[in-house]
């Protein structure tokens, strides 16, 4: 394992108790993927028995490549539209085009995973009376109109727009999964992800999101591109904060039933991360800055209340602290 997430990981694991875990059967899917890769790592550690299911569309084999050939791991290549048979005890959906240039790419892809998909992993779940966590996301409230915005605010979301192919498969994924838990019984858990960063990122073509790419641009001497004026703001995680906050809501029963927001409650605008990536790479790259996307957000912040509420979570490394780590961890791979 690359030395950086190991000892990322290490922190992680000290923090959470997963003994609960051990032994239990765990289907991860999306589990090549970014967070996705982070979850099957600390879940082998903790001693889960670990499907992960990952059709390698944005997923990348050597985030797991190390974990393949342990006796509690198995990757199974295939995709959520046709889950494996089996009975599990937890099934954690993570599986879905991230990026916003992928996921306009391929929209139908995109819907799909999370509507059918879902539905198919909801149904593997129910077969086993199985904890169901659903990774959803801060898009749900579209641009929204309440700052810091907390779970019981609804959303200002374009159904028709080049963005809601994600975002409303997303929100229909919610109202799914609180179908179950309704309507069975089903045990189930949705953080609502904002916008994490850290090792295994992806940063390459349309995969890449805008503090990746920037590293990226700076880190080989190219223009670092804005969109828009670069005033709007957004959430930026690191991924231990991330995977904590996601451990903690899968093993608490008071999880159950609730959509959590999962971020930093504080603002960055697109532009100061810029100017910090430029100091931190020691860059020369010229910023530019292009034309803003339909729909994009101009302000993303969360309340967080409620995780620190029914977690005692609240995320930890800063974004000084957290862009070193992923510059130093993107200099080995360019």
């Amino acid at each position: 394992m690359d030395k950086i997430v190991q000892e990322d990981l290490g922190g992680v694991l000290n923090e959470v108790e997963l003994q609960s875990l051990s032994g239990r059967r765990m289907l991860v899917a999306g589990g090549a993927g970014f967070l996705g890769s982070w979850l099957c790592d600390a879940l082998v550690r903790a001693g889960a028995d670990v499907a992960c299911l990952d059709n390698l569309s944005t997923g990348l084999l050597w985030n797991i490549s190390h974990l393949r050939g342990l006796k509690n791991f198995e990757l199974i290549e295939g995709s959520v539209d046709k889950p494996p048979e089996g009975v599990y005890e937890y099934v954690l959906h993570f599986a879905s085009r991230p990026s916003p240039e992928d996921y306009q790419a391929h929209p139908v892809e995109t819907l799909l995973a999370n509507s059918i998909g879902t539905y198919n992993m909801l149904e593997r779940a129910r077969r086993g009376d199985a904890v169901f966590v659903y990774a959803s996301t801060s898009e749900v409230y579209g641009d929204a109109q309440v700052i810091p915005t907390p779970e019981d605010y609804w959303g200002n979301v374009n159904p028709v727009g080049p963005r809601s192919c994600y975002d409303e498969g997303k929100r229909f994924s919610e109202a799914l999964a609180m179908a179950y838990h309704r309507q069975y019984g089903l045990n189930v858990r949705i953080p609502r992800i904002f916008n994490s960063y850290g090792p295994r990122i992806r940063c390459d073509g349309a995969y890449g999101r805008s503090l990746s790419r920037f590293i990226l641009q700076a880190l080989r001497g190219e223009p670092i591109t804005v969109y828009g004026d670069g005033t709007q703001t957004r959430s930026y995680t690191y991924v231990t904060d991330t995977l904590t906050a996601t451990l903690k809501a899968t093993v608490d029963n008071r999880v159950n039933g609730e959509a959590l927001n999962i971020g930093n409650p504080s603002e960055t605008r697109i532009i100061d991360l810029a100017n910090l990536v430029k100091r931190l790479t020691g860059s020369g790259s010229p910023i530019v800055f292009k034309p803003l996307p339909r729909d994009d957000p101009r302000r993303r912040m969360p309340d967080i209340a409620k995780a620190e509420r029914l977690l005692g979570w609240r995320p930890k490394i800063g974004p000084h602290q957290g862009l070193e780590r992923t510059v130093k961890w993107l200099r080995r791979y360019v």
